[in-house]
């Protein structure tokens, strides 16, 4: 039987180059890695069944998208197998109502919301009062990223009627909206990526959705520091190995956790595309997880001064 350290399934064309930093911080490593996509699915799923393969540790990026991966998780759950972003965890983390009460409980900081049954369970729920928002909110299913099904600068509850009808199974949030303080001229949003105990802040702009990477000397100069804090107490409330998370400061001061949980999160480089993430990033990402691959393998690890 050929044991393999770390799989990775995936089915996102774009995922590609993160695929290949994940193969050459294996090969750092010195760890096996296994890629299983749409293509080989069917014959990994029949030698694992067979007993011709295995492996230690599971990275799913497949399953959320084409249940046939569903599968391989399976699998992996049956077997002392390390998964990464479990899929019951990360089935939690999905739920943006169920975050926010934990959030809450959590003592963490987030804008208001009101949460509504979806339209299937009720087409014409009886209006609300809607002061406690704000003067605009944003109107959100309780599942679903990248920006799906979600309205902002709302005011009127006829938007919250005729918004709530794109994802009819799904609860919606309702959330007051943000206004960022500037800070040295640029409004004081970020992106926040969690990798296994390490934190990677970015500043974001929520318009273009482009990333720009911060430095531990920009944190400390611009007293960044709760950047880094709220994303480990995140982690610590979701379980997951790997999110990502937006978070803005106010005029008043407050540090507000504005998503979550974004998972699977978007690794596309920013070499690549202009949303995408930092390359320098990705690639930090992709080292942390073979690291943690390797732990539970119990491989010795291989650093960069021994190399």
């Amino acid at each position: 039987m050929q044991i393999y350290d770390l799989c990775v399934a995936w089915n996102w064309q774009y995922d590609t180059d993160f695929v290949q930093a994940l193969e050459m911080a294996c090969r750092a490593q010195q760890l096996s890695l296994l890629q299983v996509t749409s293509e080989n699915l069917t014959s990994t799923l029949q030698a694992l069944v067979d007993r011709e393969i295995s492996f230690y540790s599971l990275l799913d990026r497949a399953s959320d998208a084409d249940e046939r991966f569903k599968l391989l998780a399976l699998w992996a759950r049956q077997g002392e197998v390390l998964r990464i972003n479990r899929s019951r965890r990360a089935r939690r983390a999905w739920n943006k109502a169920t975050m926010h009460e934990e959030l809450m409980i959590a003592g963490m900081d987030a804008p208001h919301v009101i949460v509504l049954p979806s339209f299937n369970e009720q087409p014409i729920p009886e209006a609300l009062d809607l002061t406690s928002l704000g003067e605009c909110f944003a109107i959100k299913p309780v599942h679903g990223g990248g920006g799906m099904g979600v309205c902002t600068g709302a005011t009127t509850w006829e938007e919250v009627l005729t918004c709530r009808q794109q994802f009819p199974a799904d609860q919606y949030l309702l959330q007051s909206q943000v206004f960022p303080a500037l800070l040295e001229g640029r409004p004081a949003w970020f992106r926040v990526i969690y990798c296994v105990g390490k934190v990677y802040p970015c500043w974001w702009d929520p318009g273009t959705h482009v990333y720009t990477a911060m430095d531990e000397a920009e944190i400390n100069r611009l007293n960044l520091h709760p950047l880094v804090d709220i994303p480990l107490t995140i982690a610590s409330i979701c379980s997951l190995e790997l999110f990502s998370s937006e978070i803005a400061l106010t005029h008043s001061g407050n540090f507000l956790v504005v998503d979550y949980v974004n998972d699977p999160i978007d690794l596309r480089l920013q070499s690549q595309v202009a949303e995408g993430v930092p390359d320098q990033i990705v690639i930090a990402i992709a080292s942390e997880l073979a690291l943690y691959a390797a732990s539970y393998c119990q491989i010795p690890l291989v650093y960069a001064e021994q190399a």
